[in-house]
């Protein structure tokens, strides 16, 4: 189902037929570094995965990551959505991308689309967790209206996370952006 559009983009539910991107994706060089290894090594793996992961909490609690595709071609080219981790205090913004769509704007524009979704939940405040040396991840962050709060430590002995944070009540450019968002 689609869930928002954007100029380039398409935000869409997941289904099983994206167990071999999702392959890929939690594969990527970049995902490994920054978010970690996930275990996750076979198309069966990934299938398992999806079903317990953003299907279970779609279902749940009426968002998730979303596949990103383009609209030209519709190659899903990452993931991004709002996410529930036992680990924080409310609701975070999540995304990855595979290496060849990195750096054209697209995480920022499916970013703020997703942004542009939290009103419609009900959420007033979204947080967003990366890796202190993922550089390009903090910049995006900071460019989608965030602020670095602190380094919070999700699991005893972790190397640290940055935490950021908007008010998006308190926030117009949140929702400020030529997204189409469709009923949830």
């Amino acid at each position: 189902m689609e869930i928002a559009a954007t100029a380039r983009l398409r935000l869409r539910t997941v289904h099983l037929g994206d167990a071999d991107f999702y392959l890929a994706l939690v594969n990527d060089p970049g995902f490994l570094e920054h978010i970690g290894d996930r275990g996750i090594r076979t198309r069966d793996d990934a299938v398992q995965a999806l079903l317990d992961g953003p299907m279970a909490m779609q279902r749940a609690r009426g968002h998730s990551l979303y596949v990103v595709e383009l609209k030209e071609g519709g190659a899903p080219i990452g993931m991004c959505g709002l996410i529930k981790r036992e680990t924080l205090d409310g609701i975070d913004i999540g995304y990855a991308y595979l290496a060849a769509h990195r750096g054209r704007g697209y995480a920022y524009e499916a970013g703020m689309a997703v942004l542009g979704l939290a009103p419609r939940l009900g959420l007033t405040r979204v947080l967003a967790i990366t890796s202190p040396n993922n550089v390009a991840s903090n910049g995006l962050l900071r460019k989608m209206g965030m602020r670095f709060e602190r380094v919070v430590h999700l699991v005893p002995g972790d190397a640290g996370s940055n935490l950021y944070s908007i008010d998006i009540e308190q926030s117009t450019e949140c929702c400020r952006t030529d997204t189409n968002i469709h009923e949830l």
